[in-house]
């Protein structure tokens, strides 16, 4: 198997490991690396640093759930540990605090436009001299922005390389995000830390939605990646239909 490549005692430069979860040999790219603390405490290693033998599970809520369920934490790790009951709210903080840091990146490098008449002029005009690689909904804004933006979509693009439309973050997130109040509609323009965001809320959709993964899945979540990975180098992938919703 894949694993037997690697030492056993330090499992970070893996490629592959072994869910706990599903029992598949997945790419680390879909998993979560856990260890335990000294004291005996499962803790997450989304950037995959800490020293010791670590425990992965595929990156999504049902998988940690059935691990959980499976008491496979401990057995993999073949010793007894203690799985806090706020583990996942907890993963969960830290997969938003890397699609937030990414977002805060990209507002730094001058790629993000916020408010809805900026937003809605951006889409309906030729001046932008970037593509739009993502549009931002706020969750806890009105049904009739979100209806207007998406209306603007398909008129600006004609179904044809879209940005992808995101609405898993509400307006606190985006006020953080941005250094600014009340923000509910925000386009980011196309470049590395465009993609990195959207790699970001990618793990961040599907450690929230994604299901069990059985054998005939081909792996489909992005890696819970931190505000201090390097970006990658190419734009993001254009989406091919204007209502594409993360």
């Amino acid at each position: 198997m894949a694993e037997s490549r690697f030492d056993e005692r330090d499992d970070r430069q893996a490629r592959e490991r072994l869910c706990v979860a599903t029992r598949l040999v997945r790419p680390v790219d879909t998993l979560i690396r856990l260890v335990p603390s000294p004291d005996g405490v499962l803790t997450p290693d989304l950037k995959r640093v800490l020293p010791g033998r670590g425990v992965w599970v595929t990156a999504n809520r049902t998988s940690f759930n059935e691990a959980i369920r499976r008491k496979a934490f401990a057995r993999s790790l073949k010793q007894p540990v203690d799985v806090p009951a706020s583990l996942p709210e907890m993963i969960e903080r830290l997969l938003e605090k890397a699609v937030l840091d990414m977002l805060s990146f990209a507002n730094k490098a001058g790629l993000v436009i916020s408010g809805f008449a900026k937003v809605m002029d951006a889409l309906e005009s030729e001046r932008l001299s970037q593509r739009i690689a993502a549009l931002i909904q706020a969750s806890d804004g009105a049904e009739d922005g979100a209806r207007k933006l998406a209306q603007a979509v398909r008129r600006a693009y004609l179904g044809k390389n879209a940005p992808i439309i995101i609405i898993n973050l509400d307006s606190a997130h985006l006020d953080l995000a941005l250094g600014r109040t009340n923000v509910i509609h925000a386009a980011l323009c196309a470049g590395p830390a465009a993609t990195g965001f959207l790699d970001r809320v990618a793990a961040l959709a599907f450690w929230r939605d994604g299901g069990l993964a059985s054998a005939e899945d081909t792996p489909s979540g992005k890696a819970p990646l931190q505000a201090d990975d390097e970006p990658s180098t190419q734009d993001a992938a254009p989406s091919q239909d204007g209502d594409d919703v993360i």
